[in-house]
């Protein structure tokens, strides 16, 4: 009965396709740009969260809020690039529809099958590119593409490195003045002290008040919501 009424049911013209899809884009924009305000909103948080953290002398909580941060706005950096990828998506398909005017359908496009494929790599647009290939692939705008995604795991320790660098420039851009305060062997202590370390004082944190280490997982969790 699905197949007769597929048969039946006309099916919509190239330009109406194309609003269709632009539509969607145009929603998927909307839907990441409110992901960006939330992680941005959040960050101001954790700034006065760090900003405490260094007032208690606590630098091992403020460094590890300050790579919170760092997270964060690579998320955010990637989110900017997916909306622009969308959007070139919008304007690929945009100029097509001269194309299927004189041809009375939609012609495959090399460049929307590149942005489109690269999209279905991103988590927070994944799932909507794939119905997008579906459809487009139905259309003709582009071939029928197999998910050879590769596991990003191969260069995690490259990113963690990267991260750790930019994790003392946020520290000293959030709580350089409060930082500054500290005594100079102390200053240095804290900040360059090793990761063994850091547990240590993070379990001394615990020990003088549960309260504080509880906000900080508050403040991951939330973070970690709104990346997501």
């Amino acid at each position: 009965m699905e197949k007769m009424m597929n048969m039946i049911k006309p099916k919509p013209n190239p330009q109406q396709q194309l609003r269709d899809w632009q539509r969607k884009l145009r929603q998927e924009c909307r839907n990441i740009e409110r992901q960006i305000r939330d992680i941005q909103r959040e960050e101001k948080s954790v700034q006065k969260a760090i900003k405490d953290a260094a007032k208690r002398n606590d630098m091992g909580s403020a460094k590890s809020l300050a790579k919170e941060i760092v997270r964060s706005r690579r998320t955010v950096n990637r989110l900017h690039e997916n909306k622009a990828q969308l959007n070139s998506i919008s304007m690929h398909l945009g100029e097509s529809v001269a194309i299927a005017r004189t041809v009375g359908h939609l012609s495959k496009s090399s460049e929307v099958m590149k942005l489109v494929n690269n999209l279905m790599k991103a988590p927070e647009v994944a799932v909507t590119m794939q119905e997008f290939s579906k459809e487009m692939t139905k259309a003709g705008v582009i071939e029928e593409m197999v998910n050879d995604s590769l596991d990003t795991a191969l260069d995690s320790e490259d990113i963690e490195d990267e991260i750790e660098e930019e994790v003392d420039k946020v520290l000293t851009s959030i709580a350089g003045e409060t930082a500054a305060e500290l005594p100079e062997a102390v200053r240095k202590e804290r900040l360059k002290q090793p990761a063994t370390a850091e547990a240590a004082q993070e379990e001394e944190a615990i020990a003088e008040g549960a309260d504080d280490e509880e906000e900080l997982e508050e403040i991951r969790a939330r973070l970690a919501k709104v990346r997501s």
